[in-house]
C-alpha cells in the first residue's frame, strides 16, 4: 500500500520538521492548518510560505474556542516568561490548550479519511513539553485505537496510523534533523508573542534559542545583533 500523509502544520519548528519527515517517508503529503482562535497569525504565514516552497496542497481551516482557557488565546492570561527548564517542567502551562491535539486530530483524521491517507504527523513532543498532557506517547497510542474504532476505514481493516517522529527528540536533535532533510528554519515561527522578531522571552522563544545552541547552529530567523534569550541565564553555555 502507497504511503498518504496528512500533516499537521502550524508554521512552527517542529511542525516544520515533521512535515519534512513526512515528506521524505511518504509518496504524497498534505498540510493541514488550523487557525483555532490564536492571539497572532504569525505562524500561520509561515505554513503558507513552507507549503509554497514545497507546493504540496494546503488545507487552513478556522475553528473556534470562544471559551479560550489559554495564554494563546486569551490576552487576559499572561504567558510565562524568562523561565528556567526546570520550571517548565513543572505542572501544565498557561500555554495549554485544552484539549487541542484531541480537536486537531480529530480533524486530521476526518480530512485523511477523505484523502485516503493512511498516516498522520504531528511533530508533538514529550521532552521539552513535558507538562502538556496531548502531547505523551501513551496519548497517541490511544487514540490510534480510537481512529481504528471510530472510523470507516477503522473498521474495514485501512485503520489511520498517527506518527510522532520527534516525540522523544530534544528540541537540539530535532533542529539537527531538520537540517540534515534542509527544513527551512528562516521560514517558521515558534514566538508566542507575534510580532516581527521573536521575543526571546517566552518558553517557546527560550526553548528554540538553547536548541540552536544545543546544536552548534544559528537560528536563520534572528538577526545577528539580536541579543540571545540565554545571555546570562547560566544555560547552553560552553555547547
Amino acid at each position: 500500500m502507497s504511503s498518504t500523509a496528512v500533516c499537521l502544520l502550524s508554521g512552527g519548528l517542529d511542525s516544520a520538521t515533521a512535515l519534512y519527515v513526512a515528506m521524505r517517508e511518504c509518496e504524497k503529503v498534505y498540510a493541514l492548518t488550523i487557525h483555532y482562535g490564536q492571539l497572532h497569525e504569525r505562524e500561520i504565514q509561515s505554513a503558507h510560505k513552507i507549503t509554497k516552497k514545497l507546493s504540496i496542497p494546503h488545507e487552513v481551516i478556522e475553528i473556534s474556542m470562544p471559551w479560550k482557557g489559554s495564554a494563546l488565546l486569551d490576552s487576559k492570561i499572561s504567558l510565562p516568561k524568562n523561565r528556567e527548564s526546570n520550571e517548565m517542567a513543572l505542572g501544565i502551562p498557561a500555554t495549554y490548550v485544552p484539549a487541542r491535539n484531541t480537536v486537531f486530530l480529530s480533524l486530521a483524521a476526518s480530512y485523511a479519511e477523505t484523502v485516503k491517507a493512511n498516516l498522520i504527523y504531528i511533530g508533538a513532543n514529550a521532552i521539552d513539553y513535558s507538562g502538556y498532557p496531548d502531547c505523551r506517547p501513551e496519548y497517541f497510542e490511544q487514540f490510534e485505537k480510537a481512529l481504528t474504532l471510530g472510523t470507516k476505514c477503522g473498521a474495514e481493516g485501512r485503520g489511520i496510523k498517527i506518527k510522532t517522529p520527534l516525540i522523544l527528540l530534544k528540541k537540539s536533535e530535532i533542529i539537527q534533523l531538520g537540517n540534515s532533510l534542509n527544513v527551512p528554519y528562516d521560514l517558521t515561527w515558534s514566538c508566542y508573542q507575534g510580532g516581527d522578531f521573536p521575543c526571546g522571552e517566552c518558553d517557546s522563544c527560550v526553548l528554540r534559542a538553547k536548541g540552536f545552541e544545543e546544536a552548534g547552529a544559528a537560528d536563520p530567523l534572528l538577526p545577528l545583533t539580536h541579543p540571545s534569550p540565554l545571555k546570562g541565564r547560566g544555560e547552553g553555555r560552553g555547547v
